[in-house]
Parts: C-alpha cells; sequence; structure tokens
C-alpha cells in the first residue's frame, strides 16, 4: 500500500501533484521501468548514423607516457642533445614544474628506433610487440589537450573538461546506446598498477546523467565486487525474496516521486543479483588455453595483472558489455628513483607490451575486432627537455603526445599528424581531445553534437561548446 499522502493543499508536494496528474510522472517512470527502457534494460537504442563499431576498449596509460621514447622519432633531438630549447617554442607555454630547478636543454631519447613495414611509423625498442602488430593500428602523434597535472588533466581526458560533475565518455556511450550485457555492466573499470589514477571514480563517474550509467569497478582478486557474495548459510531463492522485497518497496516508492535514481536503485539490486553468478564465471580464467594466456602473457591464472586485465576485457565484450576501460597506472617520469626513463620506463613497458598487441591480435581472430575500437593513450604526453632530477626524466606536456586506435572502422596503417623537429607542437595535423572524443562517438553511430542531456538549463555534451572535427585521416 503507497502511503498516505497529506490531503492539506498547502503540504502537498510538486512531486505529489505530479504523481497524481493522469497516470502520474511516477507511473509513466514505472511503466518505463516495466516495460524495458531501451538504455537502462539492455536494448540497444538507436544510433544517429549506422555504425562502424559497436563497443570500445580504452587502454588508459595513466601518468603521461614519454611519445619521445616511444613513438615520435625526433633526429634533429639527437643532433642538439644538451643544447637549450630555442625561447620561441616556451614563450607563453604553461608547464607543470618549471623553474630553476628544472632545466630548459633539450633531451634525446636513448632509446633505438626502428620504422615499421606499411605504416613506416617509428616505435622504440620498448614495445617490439606494438611494432609487430603496426599495420593493424591508427597512429596520431598530435594530440594535445588542455591541463596539464594528472588528476585533471585525466579528467579532462576522460569527461571532456576539468570540472567535477561531468559524465565520463563510457557513461555517455552506455547512454546513448545502451549495453547488450544482461547480467554484466555496460560500462566496466578494471585496474592495475601500483594505485588507483589520480583521481579516482570520479574518471569513470555518470555526473548528471542518471547513476545507472557509471563505471562499475571490477576486482580482480577475490570478490569481482566487494560484499557481492550472499552471506554464509544464504542460499539463491532466499537472496532472491531479498531483493524482491526491496525492490517492491522501491517501486511503490518511485511510484509517488517519479525519482530516476530510484529507479536506477532497483536495477542495480537486479543487476547485483544476477552478477552474484555472472562476475565470478567472467574472472575466472582457467577455462582459456595455455596459447592463449601466452598471448597476452599471462603466467599464471590468478594474477593480478594489466595482461589479465586486458583477457578480462576480450571476455566482457564478448559477454555484451559497451565499454571497457582499463587504467594502467605508474606512467611519471620525471626523473626520481622509481620514475624515469632509464629503469622504470622499460620497465612498465614491459608491463603492457605484449598484452595490448595479444588484446589486438585475439579480437581480431575471434571476429570481434571489426566492431571494437581499441584505444591506447594517457592524459598528456613528455617534454622534449629533461629534468634536473636523481636520473634522466621529462616533464609533462600538453602540445603533443601520441594515441593509437585499431579495430571497428579505423583505417589499419594509418599516420595522422606530424610535430615539429623537437616534438614540441604540431606542425600539421594537430588534434584536441574534443576531436578524440567526436571521432571515437562518430564511429560509434553517435553525433557528438546531438547526444546532449538538458541540466541547468544548458544542453550538456561530451565535446562541450567548442568545435570538434571527426579525424577522417584514421577512418577506414
Amino acid at each position: 500500500m503507497i502511503p498516505a499522502r497529506p490531503d492539506d493543499l498547502r503540504e502537498r508536494t510538486r512531486r505529489h501533484f505530479f504523481a497524481d496528474c493522469g497516470v502520474g510522472v511516477g507511473g509513466a517512470a514505472l511503466q518505463t521501468l516495466l516495460l524495458g527502457d531501451a538504455r537502462a534494460a539492455g536494448a540497444a537504442a538507436a544510433p544517429h548514423h549506422p555504425a562502424r563499431a559497436t563497443r570500445v576498449i580504452y587502454l588508459f596509460m595513466a601518468g603521461g607516457p614519454s611519445q619521445l621514447d616511444l613513438f615520435d622519432h625526433k633526429p634533429e633531438l639527437v643532433r642538439r642533445d644538451g643544447q637549450p630549447i630555442p625561447e620561441s617554442f616556451l614563450a607563453g607555454k604553461r608547464f607543470a614544474f618549471m623553474n630553476e630547478s628544472h632545466r630548459t636543454e633539450l633531451l634525446a631519447s636513448r632509446r633505438a628506433f626502428a620504422r615499421t613495414p606499411g605504416s613506416g611509423m617509428w616505435i622504440s625498442d620498448l614495445l617490439p610487440h606494438t611494432a609487430a602488430i603496426a599495420d593493424r593500428l591508427a597512429f596520431v602523434r598530435t594530440c594535445s589537450t588542455d591541463l596539464f597535472n594528472h588528476a585533471p588533466a585525466k579528467l579532462f581526458m576522460n569527461t571532456g573538461t576539468g570540472r567535477f560533475g561531468r559524465p565520463s565518455i563510457g557513461s555517455w556511450v552506455t547512454y546513448g546506446l545502451g549495453s547488450e550485457a544482461e547480467d554484466l555492466p555496460g560500462f566496466v573499470v578494471l585496474q592495475s598498477g601500483p594505485r588507483g589514477p589520480r583521481g579516482g571514480a570520479v574518471l569513470w563517474g555518470a555526473g548528471m546523467l542518471p547513476s545507472a550509467y557509471q563505471g562499475v569497478a571490477l576486482r580482480t582478486a577475490g570478490d569481482p565486487i566487494p560484499d557481492l557474495s550472499s552471506p554464509a548459510g544464504v542460499g539463491a531463492a532466499r537472496q532472491r525474496g531479498v531483493v524482491d522485497a526491496v525492490n517492491r518497496l522501491n517501486r511503490r516508492r518511485l511510484a509517488v516521486t517519479g525519482d530516476g535514481e530510484i529507479a536506477a536503485r532497483i536495477s542495480a539490486y537486479e543487476m547485483a543479483f544476477r552478477m552474484q553468478s555472472s562476475a565470478p564465471e567472467l574472472v575466472d580464467i582457467a577455462g582459456e588455453s595455455a596459447e592463449t594466456l601466452a598471448l597476452y602473457g599471462i603466467r599464471e591464472p590468478g594474477e593480478t595483472t594489466f595482461a589479465r586485465n586486458c583477457l578480462l576485457a576480450r571476455r566482457l565484450v564478448e559477454r555484451g558489455t559497451r565499454f571497457v576501460q582499463l587504467y594502467h597506472t605508474n606512467w611519471d617520469h620525471h626523473g626520481g628513483p622509481t620514475e624515469n626513463l632509464e629503469t622504470h620506463l622499460p620497465e612498465v613497458c614491459g608491463q603492457i607490451d605484449r598484452a595490448c598487441a595479444g588484446l589486438v591480435v585475439d579480437l581480431a581472430r575471434r571476429g570481434l575486432l571489426e566492431d571494437t575500437i581499441v584505444v591506447w593513450g594517457g592524459e598528456f604526453g613528455r617534454t622534449p627537455m629533461g629534468e634536473k632530477r636523481e636520473s634522466t626524466g621529462r616533464n609533462h606536456h600538453i602540445d603533443a603526445f601520441t594515441m593509437w586506435f585499431a579495430g571497428g572502422g579505423v583505417r589499419a596503417g594509418a599516420v595522422h599528424g606530424t610535430t615539429d623537429d623537437f616534438g614540441f607542437g604540431a606542425a600539421e595535423g594537430g588534434v584536441h581531445v574534443r576531436d578524440v572524443h567526436a571521432t571515437l562517438l562518430h564511429l560509434l553511430g553517435l553525433d557528438h553534437e546531438r547526444l546532449a542531456v538538458r541540466f541547468q538549463g544548458l544542453d550538456e555534451r561530451l565535446t562541450g561548446v567548442q568545435p570538434a572535427r571527426i579525424l577522417d585521416s584514421i577512418l577506414a
């Protein structure tokens, strides 16, 4: 029975008024929930135009990989190693750390570079497995962003703004397209490395969108989600009864208030119940072949590594998850004892190189790559100048860094953009984060100008109000 509402008009609320008007907002919301909203219930919503891809795996290298030591070979930088960078490059530029303790001398990469067959992309010896599949990838060498400190830059790369409270790209995609997964979330986050990414859960938050569209962070050891398992002695039937009872109460409240967050709560209870069986099955990779484990570089099925997360990403998209984001931390290379280009960068590259390549190969051989976009990149790049620290390092840099893409609708072997002689900025083909976002949405059949939600009187979009363009040069 729905609780009685006050009859005194002065005590009646706006929500009471709407609840009593015809079917009422609450009744309409409940009807939508029961009939199955296209976005919330899992059936894909209609895209704006024909899609080239249906899902995304985003490999986020948190900390800012050094493009000059991985992808952007600069012979002029080698020739002028140790010389001051021309003042014209520094005028009007902002850096995270630039004072008397930080030098402006050019720093050549100590790595050996080679051109890959087909695309002719320069890749260093730190990424041999990536180099081996370069003809399947599209590289963008001239990416730029607006913010030069880690947490704000990660937020900008994920939400299109440095302000809190905006939806992440995974939330926008699942809001626009829904999810094909019945027993798993539409947007899943996996983490590896010595710590979580700076910024934390706001990087995969839903902002002003309903909370049903926020990313769900799965653990890869123990319960995939804390407290997901039923208490000892509580069987499936009893657990089902508890969920049904709670949902009946929530539906009653939804009918009164029409609050979309209550609908999201009901959906979350249902999903959690289904995940009690689906999530443990997902993370149990013991059934994968020894050849597949070796392809990713997984030594033990129970290990907690980026390699295992890459395999889980493949298993998630197989099961219908729309957007999977992997964060691998510790890509900061300032030149300290544990964050430098000499020993630390080779170590972290070794943790991800085989797995990234293995993921692309595995998706391709299973017929999944043709409609799955794989994205690789960090929040910014690194300066052509070094830093005066205990060992060799580079500063944060926002004017030019490299990302790569593979899969659905991406032109294999494409290389977009050229940087100047020092790799400081774009010489041609400059690309902004907004362009990357617009292109990913375009490949998924979503128009970045039409995918919007009205909030506080404004139409909020992932790409904001400034111009954004589709990177046609990397499209098949």
